[in-house]
C-alpha cells in the first residue's frame, strides 16, 4: 500500500543520468536471501546427477538471457549478451563442479564458487571488479532454476512506482516497463553503468549513487527530479504537481519534435543511432528519427559464436545493416572484444586489469588475420548492397603508429577511416592523429574512465565517472577545436551524446554529429531545437570555470533556457 504524507520535505542527492521527473510511491527491488550452507553432504552416487542439474541450469539461464538480448536493442542487447556468457563461464563452472565433486549440494556449491570468484574479481579491480553485480544476478537465477522457483527480479506492480534499489542487474533493468516504473534510483552505480545505459535507452528517469535512499520506506511517495539529481520525500502536493506538469510540457515538446537535427537558428547537427545488428538497425530506421548510423558495434554478432564467420558470412550480416540506411552514413566499428566482451573464437589470456589490457585494436596482436578479414567483409558488404557512405573506425587506439597502420588498411580497401578518441593519449595529441584519418568519434564512456582513473562500472565511483567532469569536458573541447582546424569531422558516440543538456554543450564546442541509442534521439533533438548555436557556445565557454560536475551542469543551465519554456 502506498503512503502519501505532506510534511517537512527530506531531500536525498545522487548523480542524474537520465533526465526526467516522476512522483509515485516507492517500491524496493531486493536480492533474494542466500540459502543456508548447512545442507547434508551428497553421497558419491548423488554427485554426478547434481553436476548434470547444475550444468543444465546454467545452460537454461544463459539461453534465456541470450533470447532477451536478441529481442532487445542497443546497449541492452550488448549487456544482456555479456551477462548470458557469464552463466557458462568456464572458471565459474569448473569451481562449482569441484565443490559438488567434494560432496557440496549444487545450490550451496553455486554460492561458494560465486563468492570465491567475486573475491578474485574485486581484488583484480577494473572491468573484472564491475562484473560482480552481474555475477551475483546469474548466481541467483541459477539457484532459482535448481530449486524450480521463478527467476528473481524486480517487484511486480499494477500501478506506476519509483523503483529503488542498491543496484540493478542488466537483466532486471532491460525488462522494465516505462509505463509502470516511472523512475529508477539506486544507491550505487555510475553514469555509464549498465543500469544507466539501459535506463537511458528505455527513457526512464534515472539517478544513481544516491547513498542515503536506504532511509526511504517502502510505499512512501517520492518526487524524483533527474534533471538536478534530487529525491524528495514529504514534498508538498502542489510542488509535486507543478514539477510533474512542467515535465509534461517538456515531454510534449519532445513528442512534437521531428528531425533532422538542427538548432533553433538552423545550424545542422547530425543525430545518428548506435546499433549492433540488423534488428536494432531496422528499429532505428523505422523510428524515422535517426539520420544514419554513428556506431555499429560488430562484436555483438560474435559473443556467442564459437567459430569465426567467413568473410562472405560476415559480409551478409553487415550488408543487412547497411541496407536499412541505404543513402545515409553508416559508421562501422571493428571488433571491440576483450575485457568484458570475450569472443569465443578469439580467446585471450586472463589479465589482472583487463580494462587496461588487451582489448579493441590491441587484440590484433593475438589474432593478426581477423582485422584484415573483417575489413574485407565490410568492403564486400558495401559493394554488394551498393552503399557509398560506409566509414570504418577502430576502438582503443592509443598511438600514432596504430592509427597510420589502421588507416592504411582501410584506405587500401577504398573506405573512409576513423578512430575512437577514448584513450587520453589521443585526445592530448589529437593534432598528430586527426590529419591521418577522415573522422574521429569520441567515446566518452571510456575516455572518462581513463581520464579519471576510475572504473566506469564501479558502484562506488559514480562521481568520478560522470561525463560532466570538467577535465573530461576540457579534453573533448580540445579535440573538437583541433579537428575544426584540421577539417576533420568529429562525432561523440558515448553516453554523453544522449544527455540533452550536455549535447548542447558539445555542439557549442564544435561537435558536428551525435550518436546514441535511438530512443534518446527525440529528447536531444528537441533540446537542440530550443537553443541557438550562440547559446550552445556560451554554455561551452561557461563550463570552463567549473571545478565539479555539479558546477558544470549549473553553468550550462545558466546559458541554456529550459526546454518547456523555450519557444
Amino acid at each position: 500500500m502506498s503512503e502519501f504524507h505532506e510534511g517537512s520535505p527530506c531531500v536525498h542527492y545522487g548523480t542524474p543520468v537520465v533526465s526526467g521527473v516522476a512522483w509515485a510511491p516507492s517500491a524496493w527491488a531486493r536480492r533474494p536471501t542466500l540459502p543456508a550452507q548447512d545442507e547434508a553432504e551428497l553421497t558419491p552416487d548423488q554427485r554426478p546427477g547434481a553436476i548434470d542439474a547444475y550444468m543444465t541450469a546454467t545452460d537454461v539461464v544463459a539461453q534465456r538471457l541470450f533470447e532477451r538480448a536478441e529481442h532487445s536493442e542497443g546497449s541492452a542487447a550488448e549487456v544482456l549478451a555479456v551477462t548470458a556468457s557469464m552463466a557458462t563461464d568456464k572458471s565459474w563452472r569448473k569451481e562449482t563442479v569441484r565443490y559438488i565433486e567434494a560432496g557440496v549440494p549444487a545450490v550451496q556449491a553455486v554460492v561458494r564458487a560465486t563468492a570465491k570468484l567475486i573475491d578474485s574479481f574485486e581484488r583484480a579491480g577494473g572491468i573484472m571488479g564491475e562484473r560482480t553485480t552481474d555475477l551475483r544476478d546469474v548466481r541467483d537465477r541459477v539457484i532459482a532454476e535448481l530449486r524450480g522457483e521463478p527467476e528473481p527480479g524486480i517487484p511486480r506492480t499494477d500501478h506506476p512506482v519509483v523503483l529503488l534499489a542498491d543496484d540493478l542487474s542488466p537483466a532486471d533493468t532491460a525488462g522494465l516497463d516505462p509505463s509502470m516504473y516511472s523512475a529508477i534510483v539506486t544507491e550505487f552505480g555510475g553514469p555509464t553503468s549498465h543500469t544507466s545505459i539501459i535506463a537511458r535507452q528505455l527513457g526512464i528517469p534515472c539517478i544513481v549513487a544516491a547513498r542515503t535512499i536506504g532511509q526511504i520506506a517502502e510505499g512512501v511517495h517520492v518526487l524524483v527530479d533527474a534533471h538536478t539529481g534530487t529525491i524528495t520525500t514529504g514534498a508538498r502536493h502542489c510542488d509535486a504537481h507543478d514539477a510533474v506538469a512542467h515535465e509534461a510540457e517538456r515531454l510534449a515538446a519532445i513528442r512534437a519534435w521531428h528531425g533532422p537535427g538542427r538548432t533553433r537558428d538552423d545550424v545542422r547537427v547530425e543525430l545518428l543511432a548506435n546499433v549492433q545488428d540488423d534488428v536494432t538497425t531496422r528499429l532505428a530506421a523505422h523510428s524515422g528519427d535517426a539520420e544514419g548510423i554513428g556506431l555499429f558495434r560488430t562484436e555483438l554478432y560474435f559473443l556467442n559464436t564459437q567459430v569465426e564467420p567467413s568473410v562472405d558470412d560476415q559480409a551478409v550480416l553487415y550488408g543487412k545493416v547497411m541496407q536499412e540506411f541505404p543513402e545515409s552514413k553508416v559508421v562501422v566499428r571493428t571488433l571491440d572484444s576483450g575485457s568484458d566482451k570475450p569472443v569465443p573464437f578469439a580467446p585471450l589470456l586472463e589479465e589482472a586489469n583487463p580494462a587496461l589490457g588487451v582489448r579493441g585494436i590491441r587484440t590484433t596482436g593475438h589474432n593478426q588475420e581477423f582485422l584484415p578479414r573483417q575489413l574485407d567483409a565490410i568492403r564486400l558488404a558495401a559493394s554488394s548492397v551498393g552503399h557509398e557512405h560506409v566509414l570504418v573506425m577502430a576502438p582503443m587506439i592509443s598511438t600514432v603508429a596504430e592509427t597510420q597502420w589502421f588507416a592504411g588498411l582501410v584506405h587500401d580497401r577504398g573506405l573512409k577511416a576513423g578512430i575512437m578518441v577514448e584513450v587520453p593519449s589521443v585526445a592530448i595529441m589529437i593534432d598528430k592523429f586527426a590529419p591521418l584519418v577522415d573522422f574521429v568519434s569520441i567515446g566518452t564512456n571510456d575516455l572518462t574512465q581513463y581520464v579519471m582513473a576510475a572504473d566506469r562500472m564501479s558502484p562506488h565511483l559514480a562521481e568520478y565517472t560522470d561525463p560532466w567532469q570538467p577535465s573530461v569536458l576540457r579534453l573533448i573541447a580540445h579535440t573538437a577545436k583541433v579537428c575544426r582546424e584540421t577539417g576533420t569531422d568529429v562525432c561523440v558516440c558515448g553516453e554523453a551524446a544522449a544527455d540533452p543538456l550536455l549535447a548542447c554543450v558539445l555542439v557549442g564546442m564544435g561537435v558536428q554529429s551525435l550518436s546514441m541509442a535511438c530512443p534518446a534521439i527525440p529528447p536531444v533533438g528537441a533540446r537542440l531545437a530550443s537553443v541557438t548555436l550562440e547559446q550552445c557556445q556560451a554554455a561551452s565557454v561557461a563550463i570552463r570555470e567549473a571545478t565539479s560536475p555539479g558546477e558544470a551542469r549549473h553553468f550550462a543551465r545558466t546559458q541554456l533556457p529550459p526546454l518547456a519554456s523555450a519557444h
